[in-house]
């Protein structure tokens, strides 16, 4: 096979390979584990390699060579129309891993798959009927055409945003869901998104400047480092990529289009094994705004019975709290305590519970617990399971950090020691 190895094909060259390993890694952890993240991730970084190809093999010869320059031709190795729905799916997959991928989805995929039925076509017109180039009688490659480049850059755009807004959305549910939001805010999910989002902002870069006669003039050369900077970024992505996230187990959906989300309780079943008839019927309204109060007498009715259970039966001391598991206490639904805790408290439920462990914490404090115990481990007894969450949900009750507040109760007499945070 002609490779002509050079400055060009070769930079591009290692990130092929590289990028076909890391693919091939996480297609076989997908087939030993079964996490759809996996799965996913490996068809984003295959896509990403195909795209940078032709760039890679034409400088390495083959626009310059037949056969190679028919097979550049006629090869679709730009999927733009898939690499949208991939991504979005990849991200729901790390956020919602319960999500099934169900059969109204192959929607997404079929732009993609009418452009290589259209690329079918042309190389069955122009080999096996005409013999001779009738489609790609301009002699250019038809995965570089405006037409496609510009759709299939709006399709990635779109599905961008869609990625975007989930993400966003994912963020506002967990603190209405969970105690430990700050453990699952996935910031791997954040900064993949900001890779992409630089993908895009440079692919659009050299769009405009292909407009300009200077660039047309050095237009293949400059071209390159714009493949060359996309196969950067998709080479931290596998990087990055790679390593496990954590998962987190409870089961809700998102709609892209409505304010009001669903919560899925967890059901006896495995997800594969619930029909839908069962999993509608286990769904439940979540707001992930506050609302106003709206339903005083729902407020009167139950404040007291959450009151009792958070603050007299320390339910806050358990990490791992979640809404569905407080609501199981008290003997309710999600979504009625929800709603309760948004309009009684004027706080997300994230926000309500780690009200009372920073109080617990004030109290143990205040008592000189700290004399005999780290600080962290203090807070460890009262429900937080990091540093990092413990200092932000401190400082935004007190609206100081807990050095601070210890020093504040030394000047004020109270028996200090060192809590052994630094």
């Amino acid at each position: 096979m002609r490779f002509e190895f050079g400055l060009y094909s070769s930079l591009l060259l290692i990130f092929f390979v590289h990028g076909l390993v890391y693919s091939l890694l996480l297609f076989s952890r997908w087939r030993r584990n079964g996490v759809d993240s996996d799965k996913w991730l490996s068809l984003f970084l295959l896509l990403c390699i195909l795209y940078i190809a032709p760039w890679m093999l034409g400088f390495a010869g083959w626009y310059d060579n037949q056969p190679y320059r028919d097979i550049l031709f006629y090869t679709p190795f730009v999927h733009l129309y898939f690499i949208g729905p991939v991504l979005f799916f990849y991200v729901k997959s790390l956020l919602s891993p319960s999500a099934r991928f169900q059969k109204k989805d192959w929607l997404h995929f079929v732009p993609g798959m009418a452009y290589l039925l259209f690329t079918a076509v042309v190389f069955v017109v122009d080999k096996l009927v005409r013999k001779e180039y009738y489609f790609l009688a301009d002699g250019s490659d038809p995965d570089f055409d405006r037409w496609y480049q510009y759709s299939g850059f709006l399709s990635m755009l779109l599905y961008f945003l869609g990625a975007l807004r989930y993400y966003t959305i994912f963020k506002k549910l967990m603190l209405q869901l969970i105690s430990y939001a700050d453990a699952v805010q996935f910031k791997w999910v954040r900064n993949f998104l900001t890779a992409f989002l630089v993908m895009l902002a440079v692919k659009l870069v050299f769009y405009a400047a292909s407009f300009s006669p200077v660039f047309e003039k050095y237009i293949y050369i400059a071209s390159w480092w714009d493949y060359f900077a996309f196969a950067l970024l998709f080479y931290y992505i596998a990087l990055m990529g790679y390593v496990p996230e954590k998962r987190i187990s409870i089961r809700y959906k998102i709609d892209l289009l409505e304010q009001k989300q669903l919560l899925l309780l967890s059901a006896r079943e495995p997800i594969d094994t619930v029909d839908a008839a069962e999993e509608e019927s286990t769904l439940i309204d979540i707001q992930i705004d506050q609302p106003a109060a709206e339903n005083p007498g729902l407020v009167a009715e139950w404040k007291d019975k959450i009151l009792v259970v958070v603050q007299g039966n320390k339910a806050y001391e358990d990490p791992d709290l979640s809404l569905t598991q407080l609501a199981r206490q008290i003997q309710t639904n999600p979504g009625i305590l929800s709603r309760v805790i948004n309009q009684g408290f004027g706080l997300n439920f994230n926000d309500f519970i780690n009200h009372y462990r920073v109080e617990a914490v004030k109290d143990k404090l205040a008592a000189g617990v700290h004399q005999q115990h780290t600080l962290m481990g203090i807070a460890y007894d009262c429900g937080f399971n990091s540093k990092a969450t413990f200092n932000r949900a401190f400082k935004k009750n007190t609206g100081q950090s807990p050095s601070a507040f210890i020093k504040a109760l030394s000047t004020k007499g109270e028996a200090v020691a060192p809590s052994g945070l630094k």
